[in-house]
């Protein structure tokens, strides 16, 4: 029988996903925000944040490997992903308007649609939603829901197609 100290919820891989998530999202934050190099903002995440004790608060551990592909996907990719951002946006509400924070949450989600057909769109786009919502309590959220979820439409369609009758 397996110790349930072992398996609980923070051990296991989805989880340790979904505090990558989470962190990408602070470290593009704070990669925008202070013009901090990509190298510098993973190395610190890794070392002081990711599953360390910070003023007598534990973080979660993460999936690092999982952490660096959405950072670094992110950045190579932020030319190909902000257009399609901005285009999914509002006419009257360009990607330069929205908050750096949701910028962020946004990016990482379009990254992970794009170049993570492993993950399922739903799971990507309510992973993300549930990061808004760590960060957002107003429309956020619903804003990063509609974004992704229109995205994820043009990115994988076949997995919002319905089946065909008897199949």
């Amino acid at each position: 029988m397996a110790d349930p100290a072992k398996t609980s919820r923070e051990t296991r891989p989805a989880n340790q996903r979904g505090v990558a998530r989470l962190a990408a999202v602070q470290a593009l934050y704070q990669m925008e925000l202070a013009g901090t190099d990509i190298a510098d903002v993973v190395a610190e995440f890794e070392a002081f944040r990711l599953g360390k004790e910070i003023d007598g608060e534990q973080y979660r551990s993460a999936d690092a490997g999982w952490f660096r592909d959405l950072v670094g996907g992110v950045v190579a990719e932020q030319r190909a992903i902000d257009p399609s951002i901005h285009a999914a946006l509002a006419h009257d509400w360009p990607l330069a308007r929205v908050d750096a924070t949701l910028r962020a949450i946004l990016r990482a989600g379009v990254y992970e649609l794009r170049h993570r057909p492993d993950v399922p769109a739903r799971v990507v786009i309510t992973e993300y939603v549930d990061v808004a919502k760590a960060f957002f309590a107003e429309d956020e959220p619903r804003i990063v829901n509609a974004v992704l979820d229109r995205l994820a439409r043009e990115v994988r369609p076949e997995e919002f197609t319905p089946a065909a009758p008897g199949s």
